[in-house]
């Protein structure tokens, strides 16, 4: 019988080192399942998390944000980004050069989230999860449009005319914010947070040999 591993995956669509934590981790499973541990599956979870929730319509600049938020000179910016860019490079994911113009509020691409871990097929989650990254974080496009969030839940097989009816509506804007507030009453204060088995957490976009390594020790731990 395989061991199942349960990974809930909190992160938010504005958040770059989520891109890097998700890609890395993805990796990491797959390595794990091309050698002896093919008993090992893992279930991950999509959980949302705002790192803005208050983001007006329209966003706001980045370097201005970033400047407001943690107090970092637009030096300090330029060199982070092409930091998170090599990363991003290593694992195969493309972060544009000149970085995000805006930062944007994202709840309504949550709420596409949840609606495809909901009804859509097995994996198809993750999927629209990465395609949000790469209209973003690639192409420079607002997580806040419905015809960008709408056109990547297409791009990745899910219904465009439900998606739009989501959209329209205030369709699980409750289970999305009872989603984060748990998550935030349980201590999660930054994003990724990847939870194994509902009680071991890996903070941060860590690098693919230490989500691997993690995760064999507490496969092994929790067999004995």
């Amino acid at each position: 019988m395989s061991q199942v591993m349960r990974i809930d995956f909190v992160s938010d669509i504005s958040c770059p080192w989520c891109v890097i934590g998700l890609t890395a981790l993805e990796k990491a499973i797959l390595n794990i399942q091309n050698t002896a541990n093919k008993a090992l599956d893992f279930e991950v979870y999509l959980q949302p998390f705002e790192l803005n929730p208050k983001m007006p319509q329209g966003g706001q600049d980045i370097t201005e944000h970033l400047t407001q938020k943690y107090g970092s000179s637009p030096e300090q910016q330029s060199q982070i980004r092409e930091t998170i860019r090599q990363r991003g490079a290593e694992l195969g994911f493309e972060f544009r050069v000149q970085g995000r113009d805006r930062i944007y509020n994202t709840f309504n691409a949550h709420r596409l989230l949840h609606w495809a871990t909901l009804e859509g097929l097995a994996g198809q989650a993750v999927a629209l999860k990465k395609a949000f990254f790469s209209a973003y974080f690639t192409h420079g496009q607002s997580p806040e449009s419905f015809d960008v969030l709408i056109q990547a839940a297409q791009s990745v097989g899910l219904d465009p005319i439900r998606a739009k009816e989501v959209l329209d509506t205030n369709e699980f804007a409750q289970e999305v914010r009872d989603h984060a507030n748990l998550f935030i009453r349980s201590g999660i204060q930054s994003v990724p947070a990847i939870i194994i088995n509902q009680k071991h957490l890996i903070s941060g976009g860590q690098p693919v040999d230490v989500f691997e390594r993690v995760l064999l020790e507490i496969a092994s731990s929790e067999q004995d």
